[in-house]
């Protein structure tokens, strides 16, 4: 395999406006990441460049299908697929969400919601969670990362803290956690703005305050070893009254995020971390700038720990 030097930890998403000139300038990285659902397929460009792209650089396999969370279980083909893909990349990661997406009629037929659903914190769908992930486990005979969800509705019976639930998940089936910093202050920001009248900059400073601290507080009720991978990500700020804030990957990292993550940094030691960015694609440029600012925090975050 070439090398190309990879400068800190900070990787990008390898996204299709960016292939030729990715792969014409090479920039220092310490990873690519993708989602895994879009190079399923058997052989053609996309995977063409994905191995182009492997030759320089460890490739971090992100999907969005395995459905962690489903009663049902797990869709054996989308895990063939998966096992297929990861056996020609050989990636450095694989990951996926703490979320459902597919369920049974009570004929048996499956439905798939095309969504990130939100899970219970609750034993029961600890279980759950643990099951699946362990099939995935033993299927790619590898460890894999489950990531937090930005979140939109939550449950009636929810009994476990999001934290404790996620950390009971890791020490049970042996995967990490995929924490994703902007989901956690996304979450904070549509928990404090319920029931808002305001709009006024003083009072988005004061939820982004809150936020902030909501994040702080998840990072800290997380037990150091945990945490694998980190995502970081923009959002648009809402601009009406009970505008939920929508985790769209649209935007630089907000301030209130790169403050958490530098937390999350004195917590877990340094951690390869991506750059989302899905929505409004921009320049490289700009993803190669957000990824050097992430090496930036992480080290001046190790240096307050020195």
């Amino acid at each position: 395999m070439a090398a190309t030097p990879a400068r800190g930890l900070a990787g990008i998403g390898l996204r299709q406006p960016h292939y030729q000139a990715l792969m014409a300038r090479l920039p220092p990285l310490g990873f690519l990441e993708v989602h895994s659902e879009n190079f399923f397929g058997d052989g053609g460009a996309a995977l063409a460049v994905l191995r182009a792209a492997r030759e320089h650089y460890p490739v971090s396999l992100h999907g969005v299908g395995l459905s962690l969370g489903s009663a049902c279980g797990l869709d054996a083909e989308h895990l063939d697929k998966l096992a297929r893909l990861a056996e020609q990349i050989e990636p450095v990661r694989v990951s996926d969400h703490a979320c459902f997406a597919r369920g049974a009629w009570p004929g048996g037929d499956t439905v798939h919601a095309s969504d990130l659903l939100p899970v219970a914190f609750t034993p029961a769908s600890l279980d759950i969670l643990v099951r699946n992930v362990d099939e995935v486990q033993s299927r790619l005979r590898r460890p894999i990362l489950v990531e937090n969800l930005s979140a939109y509705l939550s449950y009636a019976d929810d009994s476990l803290p999001e934290a404790q639930f996620l950390a009971a998940l890791c020490q049970r089936s042996g995967c990490q956690l995929l924490l994703d910093v902007n989901n956690l202050v996304v979450n904070g920001l549509n928990t404090v703005r319920q029931g808002r009248s305001a709009m006024d900059e003083a009072s988005l400073a004061c939820d982004l305050a809150a936020a902030g601290a909501h994040a702080l507080a998840f990072i800290q009720a997380l037990p150091r070893g945990v945490v694998g991978e980190v995502h970081l990500a923009g959002f648009q700020m809402p601009t009406k009254v009970g505008q939920l804030v929508v985790d769209d990957h649209s935007a630089k990292v907000q301030p209130v995020v790169w403050q958490a993550y530098a937390e999350a940094m004195q917590r877990f030691g340094p951690q390869p971390t991506l750059i989302e960015w899905d929505t409004d694609v921009p320049a490289l440029d700009v993803l190669l700038d957000q990824a050097r600012q992430a090496d930036a925090v992480a080290a001046q975050a190790m240096a307050a720990n020195s």
